[in-house]
């Protein structure tokens, strides 16, 4: 059945344009428009230009808005349209890209993403919940939506330490991070109020997650549901370095949920305070805690 044309602006990592997945912009511009659609090219120098030429365009006119990159371009998209009718598309390209797979989009054949995306744009878009971030030094003076994990534990500080650091290039500064971060890991005291109910720990790992997984694969809540109208805080406790290095590897795969150690939260709304951490989402920096995070069920529409 033929795709009424739309008006489709894609955004495309400024990153992209090196590696080995550098084509896939031009790929998803070249194929859309031979299905007959209008495409407005967002492609700029750095990610602020693009944040500000792709929000242009979505509020000039346009009845889809396409990321192509990993978790930090579809958090940009997201924060473009959410609680709008824009529908959100994402074709994966990323070193992580744990929103696409939790909405089982194709993330290891672009092929394969690009012809989801083209029937998706045939039928009704689904409707998915997003978590809203208050933030800022007057506390809730800023907001940030995210729409897979919020980190502020252990993984939140290696990204610090990571994004202070010169060198090396490329994903091998995030391998030297985590290990200075491993040398010195301890559990910090955190002030919690969970659905406003005051929870004091000591934690290795913070969380609040809408999605499965971060980082790549890191399965943090394997039970998560993006469309339940709940986030999932996600709490480890205190535990020994040598513990903590034998059971890390099985938070990636997911098999960490009956640890003594592990819990689960559902709930709606989460204050989460501790010194000298800073909070991120979907692998983007937000700032120093206290943050308070909501969920907005049915806060965005994505093509799947």
């Amino acid at each position: 059945m033929p795709v009424s044309p739309r008006t489709v602006v894609v955004a495309v990592n400024p990153m992209a344009s090196f590696g080995r997945r550098r084509d896939v912009g031009p790929r998803v511009v070249e194929r859309l428009r031979a299905a007959g659609h209008t495409v407005i090219a967002v492609d700029e120098a750095n990610i602020e230009l693009l944040r500000r030429e792709t929000s242009r365009a979505v509020e000039a006119g346009a009845d889809a808005l396409v990321v192509v990159g990993g978790d930090g371009m579809a958090n940009l998209g997201i924060n473009i349209v959410a609680q709008t009718p824009t529908p959100l598309g994402i074709v994966p390209s990323g070193t992580g890209n744990d929103l696409a797979d939790g909405l089982g989009i194709p993330t290891a054949d672009a092929e394969a993403a690009i012809d989801q995306l083209l029937e998706a744009l045939g039928r009704p878009p689904r409707t998915i919940d997003a978590g809203l971030i208050r933030h800022g030094e007057q506390h809730a003076e800023l907001s940030t939506w995210f729409g897979c994990v919020l980190s502020a534990g252990f993984d939140a500080t290696v990204n610090e330490r990571a994004n202070l650091m010169t060198r090396p290039r490329g994903r091998s500064r995030y391998v030297f991070a985590l290990l200075r971060e491993l040398a010195v890991l301890h559990a910090r005291p955190y002030r919690i109020l969970a659905d406003g109910e005051p929870i004091e720990t000591e934690a290795m790992l913070v969380s609040v997650a809408n999605n499965r997984s971060l980082g790549g694969g890191m399965r943090i809540v394997p039970h998560a549901d993006l469309a339940d109208g709940r986030l999932d805080l996600f709490v480890v406790t205190r535990m020994s370095r040598p513990r903590f290095l034998r059971l890390f590897p099985k938070v990636f795969r997911g098999e960490h949920t009956g640890l003594p150690e592990v819990s689960f939260r559902g709930l709606s709304t989460v204050r989460i305070e501790a010194e000298g951490v800073v909070a991120y989402a979907d692998g983007e920096r937000i700032g120093p805690l206290p943050v308070e995070v909501a969920v907005v069920p049915g806060a965005l529409r994505v093509l799947v």
